[in-house]
């Protein structure tokens, strides 16, 4: 569904015609002038009619409506292609959720396209709405200004977890009794959870590269203002924060299931040693008791005068059979 189509004019709002020619022409005829449509989800016959006025190239127009894709940045000869994945967090559920966000950017015009929630979109319309000096720049701003709002949650985002891993290595390190599968199974939710955040964040390092002109990306951008590079460059170092913060995270959590699992195996050796120790004891006062239990006369055969010390001979023989075989395994 179509959420928002207004004009820009100088910085300003104006109403956007139903009709999309119509309101492109417009905001062409007026330098300075571009039109920007917000979409949710949008139907294929939705698209249809956008992606037919606005010349959208038919493979970033499937990608739009598939949704499931990377962060990434394609140029096309009529327009820009950027898809981001903002991200939100829940940390009653310890669960991160990613929606997409494209976003088409093109002579005097800016198409979004939502799917999911968590995208910024309104809270940057209003911003710049409010801001007409931004918004004198033309569809740029838009663009930089998404992409920052976006970041900027990550960072939000990336604190959380933070915290929320903070709180998990403590337990982890004061266990109460009985909820070591319990925790086990936390750390490995968590490490999903960095998975599903490292997905969007990871793989849009290049496209913010290539906007803020650095590395191999040098040449400029179409349909992006040069001036805007040293915006994007400052976006692009907060996205670098980021990916290191969630980088550490990883690492972090993988060293706090090791260290959990290394507690467990080592509670674990000690009830053993525990069961061994009262074993040992139980087994001596039992030796003890087979041997003089043996009450008849001459056991086994009644009337045999070597059956009681050829019983205690073949007890002495096996214990050492056993120790020396426990011994070789390293069971000793």
């Amino acid at each position: 569904m179509i959420v928002d189509c207004a004009i820009y004019r100088d910085g300003q709002r104006a109403e956007g015609a139903g009709d999309f020619s119509a309101a492109l022409d417009t905001a062409r005829a007026d330098s300075g002038a571009f039109v920007w449509i917000g979409l949710h989800e949008p139907t294929e016959d939705e698209f249809d009619r956008v992606s037919q006025e606005f010349k959208l190239h038919p493979l970033a127009v499937e990608d739009a409506l598939k949704a499931h894709q990377r962060p990434k940045l394609e140029v096309y000869d009529d327009s820009l292609f950027m898809v981001l994945k903002p991200v939100t967090y829940e940390p009653k559920s310890d669960e991160v959720s990613s929606g997409e966000l494209m976003i088409f950017l093109g002579d005097s015009f800016v198409v979004t396209v939502r799917h999911g929630e968590g995208a910024p979109l309104d809270e940057v319309r209003d911003r710049l709405e409010r801001n007409p000096d931004l918004l004198r720049h033309g569809p740029t701003t838009v663009l930089h200004s998404i992409t920052d709002a976006t970041v900027d949650h990550y960072l939000d985002v990336a604190t959380e977890l933070q915290t929320d891993l903070e709180e998990l290595e403590t337990e982890v390190f004061s266990p109460t009794d009985g909820g070591s599968r319990d925790i086990a199974s936390r750390i490995y939710t968590f490490k999903r959870q960095i998975l599903e955040f490292r997905r969007a964040t990871g793989p849009l390092a290049p496209p913010l590269s290539r906007l803020s002109g650095n590395g191999q990306f040098a040449p400029a951008v179409p349909f992006v203002d040069d001036s805007a590079q040293p915006f994007f460059r400052d976006v692009s170092d907060h996205l670098t924060r980021v990916n290191e913060s969630v980088e550490g995270l990883d690492r972090l959590v993988s060293d706090i299931l090791s260290a959990h699992l290394a507690q467990m195996s080592v509670r674990q050796n000690d009830d053993m040693r525990k069961i061994s120790a009262w074993a040992a004891m139980a087994a001596v006062p039992t030796m003890i008791a087979g041997i003089y239990g043996m009450n008849f006369e001459h056991m086994p055969e009644l009337r045999w005068t070597w059956s009681y010390p050829a019983a205690v001979a073949v007890m002495v023989v096996l214990e050492v059979l056993l120790h020396r075989l426990f011994k070789r395994r390293g069971w000793l």
